[in-house]
């Protein structure tokens, strides 16, 4: 109990409290995603990537507490706090879970960098569908401030979001 405290109230290193990019891509404000439900952060704020590969890994060690059946979104709750929702592409939920490979389950602990979801970049963009994928942090209202880088990222190697509780 007083180790998730700590961690709310600024007890862990700062390192911890970083969202790396799940994905490798372009990394967009929010505001520039063409779905207003994202651009007008309805669902929380974060940021978007437009991926250049087809593979959503851990942006940080945590919890995934939800799969959606057609494996185009998860969430996933960090250990600093953060709930995180990831949502493959924009509409893509009308796929039906074409195209999409789901490496975890709700329940599964993970570290950051482990492979989450797997998905076909070219067959989605054929079916017609956007890849801009927004990051959001749905608890927004518990922290702080949000940073969010507006650049070229790689999975894991560059932070999207930075959070502070």
């Amino acid at each position: 109990m007083f180790g998730s405290l700590k961690k709310l109230f600024g007890g862990e290193e700062q390192a911890e409290k970083i969202i790396a990019a799940p994905v490798s891509g372009k990394a967009v404000p929010m505001s520039e995603v063409s779905d207003p439900t994202f651009s007008q952060e309805i669902l929380g704020k974060g940021a978007a990537i437009i991926p250049s590969e087809g593979k959503i890994v851990a942006p940080a060690d945590g919890l995934v507490t939800m799969v959606f059946d057609t494996k185009h979104a998860l969430s996933v709750q960090t250990e600093s706090g953060a709930e995180l929702i990831i949502h493959i592409g924009l509409d893509t939920v009308q796929l039906k879970g074409q195209y999409f490979e789901a490496h975890v389950k709700a329940g599964d602990k993970v570290k950051k960098g482990d492979l989450l979801l797997e998905f076909d970049m070219d067959k989605i963009k054929a079916a017609g569908y956007s890849l801009e994928t927004p990051v959001l942090i749905t608890n927004h209202t518990d922290l702080k401030e949000i940073k969010n880088t507006n650049e070229a990222v790689v999975s894991n190697d560059v932070e999207l979001i930075k959070v502070e509780f």
